[in-house]
């Protein structure tokens, strides 16, 4: 799946460049790297260089499923409405609360009704959603586990980390769909290698 050469704005090019003035990211390995500068870039804040977990093995498997076109599931519009060079899916809209079920978790289990397995996950606001993720067996090609807030935030990181599935997450209660989204945007502008196209 070839798309054109993404055209970075001057305004872009220069934070950036103000960014890695004041944050050396050389350590990091590639995928590792765009994520976190773009997560950087996204919120203006440097704490997400240490905050940020994730490995850049499970990036490399994710990097390649997303080129060869695997889908994009997002939790909620704010989500997809940042995403903006790739479809996505979201049934937040058609989802429905109940007994113990949030609408954003019925959303997430009718995604995977539509999707099945090998989905690129991005979870920016609702932690519910993510721990109903978490519930499926839906062997994502990654989990982008971003969601922000005081109540059940850093738990269901927590958890995702602990339940072994590719992913990205943060320690911290700090996350948001703009987050979520810069996170899988660096994936999408990371520049397909020779080794992944043959």
């Amino acid at each position: 799946m070839t798309q054109a050469a993404r055209v970075v704005h001057p305004i872009e090019q220069e934070s950036f460049r103000r960014l890695r003035a004041r944050l050396d990211t050389s350590h990091f390995p590639p995928l590792t790297r765009a994520v976190v500068e773009r997560v950087i870039h996204s919120a203006a804040d440097l704490e997400y260089a240490s905050d940020l977990v994730m490995d850049e093995g499970d990036l490399e498997k994710a990097h390649a499923a997303l080129h060869a076109g695997a889908p994009v599931v997002v939790d909620v519009e704010m989500v997809a409405a940042g995403i903006t060079r790739r479809e996505t899916v979201c049934r937040l809209k058609e989802a429905t609360a109940g007994p113990g079920l949030t609408r954003s978790a019925h959303a997430v289990r009718l995604a995977y009704e539509q999707v099945g397995p090998g989905a690129l996950w991005v979870i920016g606001c609702a932690p519910t959603a993510l721990e109903e993720l978490l519930t499926l067996d839906a062997s994502p090609a990654l989990v982008i586990g971003l969601p922000v807030g005081f109540v059940g935030a850093a738990e269901s990181k927590a958890a995702l980390r602990e339940s072994g599935l590719p992913a990205v997450s943060n320690v911290s209660e700090k996350g948001g769909s703009a987050v979520a989204a810069a996170a899988l945007n660096a994936l999408l502008y990371h520049p397909v290698s020779l080794e992944e196209n043959s």
